[in-house]
């Protein structure tokens, strides 16, 4: 039987939806990170409610993926229903400028510790590249320095080694750029060098090389598209002293660790403030929102201040603005981060518990509300290169068997998580469920 049959197709009507869907869009998905690896379809859902989502069947499943991160809250979360019904009842203004908007900029600047300016755009791949752009326009410098196994969207500018073939990817100290899709300019990858994450002599060295002209180094400050991998005691330090000696913008690509580990992000909890950062997933509680911000004397470079063009139909739409509203006031509740940090606490340690019960060599890599796990590692990966050494076909078979026995883990993502909305009975399903499952592999 197929990962679909298995997992979402006992009536037919998945496979039926999927033979419509083949027929108007390309691979019959509108995001090509929506197929299931192993089975070619995707997992159809019909409805979210809180920490659970229900398949075509009406089969619950709870919820590993909450959409890649964007829903911390859980899916139709009271307070962001009722935001976005406030919108529609103004109208939905689009295209304009609201009090909404100030009001939510506002908040993020007493957040987020590098924030004295934002600007807000519609995803996360035209936010990254727009922050880079008005990096080289502040600097007016071309070169960007970006880290192995980091994502940053699919943009000209970034989309290089985020997950490159190892035969492909060049030396372990100095990585190829290696494009991430067809149909990127081949000069592209001119402008950008591709250094190991937590290598500090190696990224010292590209640092020196580039110098003279170095516009912006970009990272994700908790690597969580590569498994959840954390900064070496140091890194981070070390690199913001040679980002502000040459002059180069330290850009965190926050976008997926925004509002993971604390209101004030993976910044604030890691105690390095960048000169930007780019935000996005979780921000407007599901709704489509990303944003970027800065030092003042770098955002003056926007337009129509500086010469650094940022415009957009749809950027700062109200009804992403009032959802992104009330997310701010639910994560501002006392109980909400202890609330995730003891889910996570019994996550993590009951997942640890079942790999050993079973003798499974996993690594469980869990960071605030988001974890890896990394079959065939017994200690903890530091780069890319760690990471690919997984095995990957363990992973993917627990993944499935998850899935079948109702805890909707995307096979196709390095990272899983939780929400506010799951309740402690759901880790302990959880954890019966990768139970089972682990037991299936042995």
């Amino acid at each position: 039987m197929s990962v679909t049959e298995l997992a979402v197709d006992r009536s037919g009507q998945a496979e039926a939806l999927y033979e419509r869907a083949a027929q108007v869009l390309p691979g019959g998905v509108t995001a090509s990170a929506r197929l299931l690896p192993g089975s070619g379809r995707p997992f159809y859902l019909t409805r979210g409610e809180g920490a659970y989502v229900f398949d075509t069947d009406g089969r619950r499943y709870i919820d590993g993926l909450n959409s890649h991160g964007a829903s911390l809250l859980g899916h139709g979360h009271p307070a962001i229903v009722r935001a976005v019904q406030s919108v529609l009842e103004m109208g939905i203004l689009c295209a304009a400028e609201h009090e909404l908007q100030v009001r939510l900029a506002e908040r993020l600047v007493h957040l987020i510790p590098c924030a004295e300016q934002v600007r807000f755009t519609c995803s996360g791949t035209e936010t990254t590249w727009h922050a880079v752009r008005v990096a080289r326009a502040y600097t007016g410098r071309s070169h960007v320095i970006r880290f192995e196994g980091h994502f940053h969207g699919f943009n000209d500018t970034l989309a290089f080694s985020s997950n490159p073939p190892l035969d492909q990817a060049g030396p372990d100290d100095t990585p190829l750029p290696v494009g991430e899709s067809a149909g990127l300019p081949p000069e592209a990858g001119q402008h950008v060098t591709v250094v190991p994450f937590n290598n500090l002599p190696a990224l010292e060295q590209a640092i020196t090389r580039h110098a003279g002209d170095l516009a912006a180094v970009i990272l994700e400050p908790i690597n969580y598209d590569c498994y959840g991998i954390l900064p070496q005691p140091g890194f981070l330090q070390a690199l913001r002293a040679l980002t502000r000696r040459t002059g180069a913008v330290l850009i965190f690509d926050e976008i997926l660790s925004g509002f993971r580990t604390g209101p004030g992000c993976a910044q604030a909890y890691l105690g390095v403030t960048p000169d930007m950062c780019t935000l996005g997933k979780a921000l407007a509680g599901g709704m489509p929102l990303s944003a970027f911000a800065g030092r003042r004397e770098i955002m003056a470079y926007v337009s129509p201040l500086g010469p650094a063009v940022h415009s957009g139909t749809y950027n700062a739409h109200l009804t992403s603005i009032a959802a992104a509203l009330a997310f701010l006031d639910e994560i501002a509740k006392p109980d909400f981060y202890p609330h995730l940090q003891r889910l996570g606490d019994r996550l993590y340690s009951g997942l640890r518990d079942i790999f050993a019960f079973h003798a499974l060599p996993v690594w469980v890599q869990g960071i605030g509300a988001r974890f890896g796990l990394l079959f065939g590692l017994d200690s903890e990966p530091h780069n890319y290169r760690d990471v690919a050494r997984r095995n990957l076909d363990l992973e993917q078979r627990f993944l499935r068997a998850c899935l079948r026995g109702g805890l909707y883990l995307h096979p196709g993502s390095p990272h899983h998580g939780f929400s506010s909305a799951h309740t402690r009975a759901d880790v302990e399903e959880m954890l019966s469920i990768a139970d089972d499952a682990a037991r299936q592999l042995g």
